[in-house]
């Protein structure tokens, strides 16, 4: 049975229009004319048990209104959905002892204490055994190193450090499916490496399925096999991340420092030059039509390199390139 089956699900708010004037004031707070906003439409797609989905889109494609659907947070306007056999908004509370879910945004850590009493409250909701739940908060802790973080005030806690906390909470009660909604928004390299690794480890020990949404591709590509892109609430592509890749990550970014000035007038062939400062340059290429080796032996033959990253176009980028070859036009 798949985690996630969904079909032409929908959500619809309704926003009170703002009018101008004194006249248009007063006549708005005895007959308000409202508006509808559509953040999801009709979208459908499954998600195999055990399975790693990217769930990604631009902001305010729809992605974490979707989420709060499949949590039963939110109500739909139509369509179905099932997550493990439940229907979230009808079952919200049985669903809630299977899965586990992480809003990078909205912690549910307490803020002044420290994060061991919270998982211990968890333990509680859950309705562990005490002796189950501190084996389990042993294993966390341990898988996600945070064993030395537990006793301290999450409010002393760094947001790397949080979120790895916030991950490890979610995961408590053994869930089957865990829902992460930009749980790596705001960290360094290093935070963000850290919890891939521990999500990849509980995914393998565990068979936990992950939905993820990020507008981070590294995300994508170190922890989901399959992703799926929403933008104006619809889904505009569905395929494997390393065809996504493949398909859409052709341009290279890169920048280099060099240890002597730049010249001004500096060029590579096959390259699009977007900046030349006093010692460094940044540039854009494309892999379908200038070959890596070809750039970089340029770059290191025009002089002494002190520093040099390759990285691939932001998410946004690309993303917005992939609806403006697979949307038809409204």
């Amino acid at each position: 049975m798949p985690s996630i089956e969904v079909h032409n699900l929908r959500k619809t708010f309704q926003t009170k229009r703002k009018a101008g004037g004194l006249s248009g004031s007063v006549r708005s707070l005895f007959q308000p004319q409202y508006s509808s906003i559509e953040a999801v439409r009709g979208i459908s797609f499954e998600m195999e048990a055990g399975e790693l989905l990217g769930f990604i889109g631009p902001n305010g494609a729809g992605k974490s209104t979707t989420i709060k659907m499949l949590t039963g947070i939110l109500h739909p306007s139509g369509g179905e959905a099932r997550v493990l056999g439940f229907v979230p908004w009808k079952e919200r509370q049985k669903l809630a002892y299977h899965i586990g879910t992480v809003f990078g945004q909205r912690p549910q850590l307490w803020y002044h204490l420290p994060a061991i009493d919270t998982f211990r409250l968890f333990g509680k909701i859950f309705e562990m055994d005490d002796n189950e739940t501190k084996k389990r908060i042993a294993f966390l802790a341990e898988a996600f190193e945070i064993g030395d973080l537990l006793e301290t005030p999450v409010r002393k806690l760094s947001l790397g450090q949080r979120m790895r906390c916030e991950v490890a909470a979610s995961l408590l009660h053994r869930p089957k499916l865990l829902l992460l909604d930009e749980p790596s928004i705001g960290l360094d390299v290093v935070a963000k490496g850290r919890i891939r690794d521990a999500i990849r480890e509980m995914a393998q020990v565990e068979k936990v399925g992950v939905l993820l949404t990020s507008h981070d591709a590294g995300d994508l590509e170190a922890l989901c096999k399959r992703v799926i892109i929403i933008n104006h609430g619809q889904i505009v592509y569905e395929d494997k991340v390393s065809n996504l890749k493949r398909r859409f990550l052709t341009s290279k970014l890169v920048e280099v420092r060099y240890a002597e000035q730049v010249p001004k007038s500096f060029r590579v062939e096959g390259a699009e030059v977007l900046k030349v400062g006093t010692y460094g340059v940044k540039l854009r290429f494309d892999t379908r039509t200038t070959p890596v080796e070809k750039v970089l032996a340029h770059l290191t033959g025009a002089g002494s390199v002190a520093d040099i990253t390759i990285s691939d176009p932001p998410l946004e980028e690309v993303i917005a390139n992939i609806y403006q070859t697979q949307a038809a036009p409204a």
